[in-house]
């Protein structure tokens, strides 16, 4: 091997080093990691969706007051299920926050049907309503969970892509953008609200 092609080889040598250096493969990983948290995210928001119509069929039994508010949550459900965000979208601010709104929406109109329930006696004793408020109170639980680990990974993948010698590689191979983290406009609605369902419970959400 001539002395030129040693050195060549030297060079790729090191500008793979220095590329592995610079977050080379950390980057994607942490950025598909951040992707598949979101799924997350998506999923349990679209089986909170999925138990608006359970509670129309409890609010047969309300008042005229609970199935205007139920009306106001149906509609709610469906602009919540028709804003839809992909992986290629968590950089997008704007439809972030279209998204964000329309799940704040549905969820205060869940908060809102479900304290006023706890106005009829003969409602909170029917089986369905129970069990329903039971899966709820879950769903809202895996809602905050998904948020919050969501929430940790862009953490970590911006980080990443900022930091030296890792925003080498996000800048000159990936052309890398910071992802958007699930937040709001009202301050501390990154947390999903945890439905107070006690006889006494107020429609505002514990946080």
């Amino acid at each position: 091997m001539t002395f030129t092609a040693i050195r060549r080889a030297g060079i790729v040598a090191l500008a793979a080093a220095g590329l592995s250096g610079c977050g080379i493969n950390s980057i994607p990983t942490k950025e598909e990691a951040a992707k598949a948290r979101w799924a997350d995210v998506e999923a349990t928001f679209q089986e909170r969706a999925n138990l608006v119509p359970n509670l129309a069929e409890v609010a047969k039994g309300a008042a005229e007051q609970e199935r205007g508010i139920l009306t106001d949550v149906i509609e709610a459900r469906a602009k919540a299920t028709s804003v839809q965000i992909n992986a290629n979208d968590l950089t997008d601010e704007t439809k972030m926050a279209e998204y964000q709104a329309a799940q704040n929406q549905l969820g205060a109109g869940l908060g809102r049907l479900l304290a006023n329930f706890e106005a009829y006696p003969d409602l909170k004793s029917i089986t369905n309503y129970q069990m329903l408020q039971g899966q709820l109170e879950g769903i809202e639980n895996k809602v905050r969970i998904s948020i919050r680990d969501y929430n940790a990974a862009v953490q970590d993948y911006n980080t990443e892509i900022r930091t030296f010698p890792s925003a080498i590689g996000a800048n000159v191979i990936y052309g890398s953008e910071p992802l958007v983290p699930y937040k709001s406009v009202t301050p501390g609605a990154e947390v999903a609200p945890t439905l107070d369902m006690t006889p006494n419970g107020s429609a505002t959400a514990a946080r």
